[in-house]
């Protein structure tokens, strides 16, 4: 792998899609939302973005690796963490892959805020908690560019209990500089932490206290192809 800038890329929507995923692992996440919100403007019309990619289903994934300390947290609990779908657990790692999404990055110097909108999609993987009887399945995975927030769907032992909550928030300050593989840009350092969203619907079910809003869940690297 080689650390590269916008302009080694060599093509505009590889350099959009760079400062896309750059915002939305170093946006500071709010925590006040329970679903995907619309994107929203400061100005009256829309602008035409700089740049966009319009579809990002060629992937690849995003790979969460699990911070030690959580892995205690669900063994003091006796919560069982499982793959549900496409996911996959390789070295610690929950993997997900991304099936489309889209990006629009607009100048940062007008008024139209967020300036990078769009999302990353993750259909048909998550992870599960099982105790006992009960099991949560957190999946359908959607990442909010414009919030650094993680939505996802919800259900308790087969039943829906939540569709596209708010469940993870994203923090970038240990963010490390991009990097390409092939055509692939990858960013990883993101730190990804429960909502209190996700912290309560967890503590319910599972008749606890101990899941803690914001608690670390582990660091995320993003992967994404930009061809």
């Amino acid at each position: 792998m080689r650390k590269i800038t916008k302009t080694a890329l060599g093509f505009a929507s590889a350099g959009m899609l760079i400062a896309g995923l750059a915002a939305c692992s170093t946006t500071p996440a709010s925590t006040g939302s329970s679903s995907a919100p619309e994107s929203s403007s400061s100005a009256e019309s829309s602008p035409v973005p700089l740049a966009s990619i319009p579809s990002l289903d060629n992937g690849v994934d995003t790979a969460v690796l699990l911070d030690a300390d959580f892995a205690a947290a669900l063994t003091s609990l006796g919560l069982t963490p499982g793959t549900v779908g496409t996911a996959t657990l390789v070295d610690g790692s929950l993997i997900f892959p991304i099936t489309g999404g889209n990006v629009d990055y607009y100048d940062p110097e007008e008024d139209y805020r967020p300036f990078v909108q769009g999302s990353l999609e993750h259909e048909g993987s998550g992870f599960s908690l099982t105790a006992g009887e009960t099991t949560v399945e957190l999946t359908n995975f959607t990442i909010d560019p414009g919030t650094s927030e993680l939505f996802g769907d919800v259900t308790v032992n087969g039943e829906v209990a939540a569709e596209q909550a708010l469940l993870f928030n994203l923090y970038g300050g240990t963010l490390k500089p991009l990097e390409m593989d092939g055509t692939n840009a990858i960013l990883e350092g993101t730190t990804v932490h429960i909502s209190s969203v996700a912290a309560g619907l967890l503590n319910d079910t599972f008749a606890t206290d101990a899941v803690a809003d914001q608690l670390l869940v582990g660091i995320a690297k993003i992967t994404v192809a930009t061809e």
